[in-house]
């Protein structure tokens, strides 16, 4: 049965060295929550110390009501799959998925039930038999899978299971943890760096930075309105470009570097008063248009026919190289060396403080 965690002021120290500072986090029961951040930011870290197999300077681990802390990693209840799957070379299929159920001392005829259940439920039934040297990367990894979760744990903890296997195969393999995932609603704490692969897969996501929690919220809300420049630039694709935040007749105008101006109602109240910001702009909140309309000037540098899209990348005056993606369209290519404006949809930018630690729109429409 699947519980909430719960993690009150966590601490992580290697002697001197401070890896998470002050940590609170609650993951639902049944949910699918990932820690997304580049490499070294914690989230490992983090996972271990649920698992037990890193102490706890301070704070405290809960699986619902159940303080955890103190509990023999062995006795937690945990499902775990790692990056290099983990499994016994030396024990077929069905003895790796058996192993857990055996080491639990339950009948045999119990054992044999949930082992064809979960060899089916991950469609390996037909590799029973086999050693895993004689798997591919994606079957080692679905074993890995049914072992960890046959002993039904109340948490399943995942340490980038995906980056051994190739492009093709994390993508087929994320769309079958989601859908195990779903059918059995277990609580599932997921670790990556690869935003792509949290995107595609979580209920929630927290992205980490330095031990940090920089932001909780869905894919969408993640990527629509990141909390700071950190998020923004680690969650899909942005262009950052500096203007100013002035006021005319207390209405706030973002302003760009050639005077080019933008109506933004939607900034917070303590927030509207002149000063540098910066802008987080997706590359198809870019509208270009021909060079006498008004906007920000821009030179084409280069374009990548995409099928679908068009891939733009334009210079702006101020040196920074942006990004545009845009509808193909052969019959009005926009060529390199050509002159353009741009304007942007207002309602989709973000608005972030001269050093990117803030967002600036109002609290409902982020």
């Amino acid at each position: 049965m699947s519980v909430e965690i719960r993690i009150e002021h966590a601490v992580k120290k290697y002697g001197d060295t401070t890896i998470i500072p002050d940590l609170s986090l609650t993951i639902q029961k049944g949910e699918f929550f990932t820690l997304l951040g580049p490499s070294g930011c914690g989230k490992t870290t983090l996972l271990r110390m649920i698992a037990g197999f890193n102490s706890i300077e301070s704070g405290d681990f809960y699986f619902g009501q159940e303080r955890i802390n103190d509990i023999n990693p062995a006795k937690r209840n945990i499902g775990m799959v790692f990056q290099n799957y983990a499994i016994f070379p030396n024990m077929t299929v069905e003895n790796n998925v058996k192993f857990g159920l055996k080491a639990r001392k339950m009948p045999s005829d119990e054992i044999q039930k949930n082992t064809d259940e979960f060899l089916s439920l991950m469609q390996i039934e037909e590799y029973r038999n086999r050693l895993p040297e004689r798997l591919s990367g994606g079957q080692q990894q679905r074993v890995a899978l049914a072992r960890a979760l046959v002993i039904r744990p109340h948490v399943l903890l995942m340490d980038e299971p995906l980056s051994n296997l190739d492009a093709k195969l994390r993508v087929e393999m994320r769309s079958v943890i989601k859908e195990i995932q779903n059918k059995l609603r277990i609580t599932t704490l997921y670790v990556t760096h690869d935003q792509e692969e949290a995107m595609a897969i979580s209920d929630r996501i927290a992205v980490m930075n330095f031990g940090v929690i920089q932001q909780i919220g869905t894919p969408k809300a993640l990527y629509q309105r990141p909390a700071n420049i950190f998020v923004a630039t680690f969650i899909g694709r942005t262009n950052i470009i500096q203007a100013s935040l002035v006021i005319k007749e207390d209405m706030p105008y973002l302003k760009f570097s050639n005077s080019y101006m933008i109506a933004m109602p939607k900034i917070e109240e303590d927030c509207r008063k002149e000063q540098n910001v910066q802008v987080s702009i997706r590359p198809e909140e870019f509208i270009i248009e021909n060079a006498s309309e008004p906007g920000i000037e821009a030179i084409v540098e280069d374009n990548i026919f995409l099928g679908l899209n068009t891939h733009y990348w334009v210079r702006l005056p101020s040196g920074v190289r942006a990004n545009i993606i845009k509808e193909s369209d052969i019959d009005n290519e926009i060529e390199k060396g050509r002159s353009v404006k741009l304007r942007v949809n207002s309602i989709k930018i973000n608005v972030f403080s001269e050093d990117g630690k803030r967002n600036l729109l109002l609290k409902e429409n982020r």
